[in-house]
């Protein structure tokens, strides 16, 4: 069974503006068929949404059933105001404000709340991320406030200090995860919490000419690193490729996403092990993510 953990329906892999040009002013059903016929053809039979404002998640979720797909969706992304997350939800400017959010997207069918609490890499600048993280008391007020309103809580978070607060407070699933170090990944080991790397956002752009290689492939050196420890400390990670970014074609990029976790571990565990850590983890998910 494959697991896709994280991707975005409405976007192409290609180009942002493209896609959201293409579903602002509707859902396109054709679009969002053909993508589930894909996923659907390479036996992916679970795939859970990042979110979008357009409500293409929503659609998603309700047809994906006649492809053998369950589906999962926060319908939109919840993001503080002026940082990052607006291409993918919805923004707040108070805990009330958010809280209304939350009810909000549970009236419209969320199965689970999807938060943004730091930047993205930068990869103009070696080693940095595009912003700070909200700090550790915000964080953990908006994980206490989605839990007690009884939804499981994804969230996109970078940098080690944003990696320790979420999962302190926490969290259900850790999105992307750049940049943790040992303590992060003892924390990890010791929680609850799992962890989607989408390595293929950084891998898939070698030799793409977008970004400079060689700063690429220390990247890629990098965190590759780091998740292979979390293999070894038997951090729970689960296979998610953030399909619809650049480079990570739908359908396509989850195979790439298991082939690059493989190769990292190879030597760790048997393929069987593998295959059943990953299932172990996509199951796991599947359970907790439905509201």
């Amino acid at each position: 069974m494959i697991y896709e953990c994280h991707m975005h329906i409405f976007m192409n892999g290609r180009n942002y503006r493209e896609a959201a040009a293409q579903y602002k002013k509707s859902v396109d059903e054709t679009d969002i068929r053909e993508k589930l016929s894909a996923y659907a053809q390479e036996g992916v039979t679970f795939l859970r949404d990042g979110g979008d404002h357009y409500g293409a998640s929503v659609l998603a979720a309700r047809i994906a059933p006649e492809y053998g797909i369950t589906y999962r969706t926060p319908v939109f992304a919840i993001h503080k105001n002026k940082h990052y997350g607006r291409i993918v939800g919805r923004g707040f400017d108070t805990v009330r404000d958010y809280r209304s959010l939350v009810k909000e997207a549970g009236g419209a069918g969320a199965d689970f709340i999807k938060i943004m609490v730091s930047g993205i890499l930068d990869f103009d600048r070696e080693g940095a991320l595009s912003e700070a993280s909200l700090s550790a008391g915000e964080i953990r007020e908006m994980i206490r406030i989605a839990h007690e309103e009884g939804f499981a809580v994804m969230a996109h978070t970078n940098g080690a200090d944003a990696v320790r607060a979420v999962t302190a407070a926490g969290v259900d699933s850790i999105e992307h995860g750049n940049f943790m170090d040992e303590d992060c990944l003892q924390a990890l080991q010791g929680s609850s919490t799992i962890w989607v790397p989408t390595f293929v956002t950084i891998a898939n752009l070698i030799g793409s000419g977008r970004f400079d290689d060689a700063s690429l492939k220390r990247l890629k050196e990098r965190e590759g690193a780091i998740i292979r420890r979390g293999f070894a400390l038997g951090v729970t990670i689960a296979p998610g490729s953030d399909a619809g970014a650049y480079c990570v074609p739908h359908a396509r990029g989850i195979q790439d996403e298991y082939r690059e976790l493989w190769e990292l571990c190879r030597d760790l565990l048997t393929r069987e092990e593998f295959d059943k850590r990953m299932e172990d983890a996509g199951r796991e998910i599947e359970r907790r993510f439905c509201h």
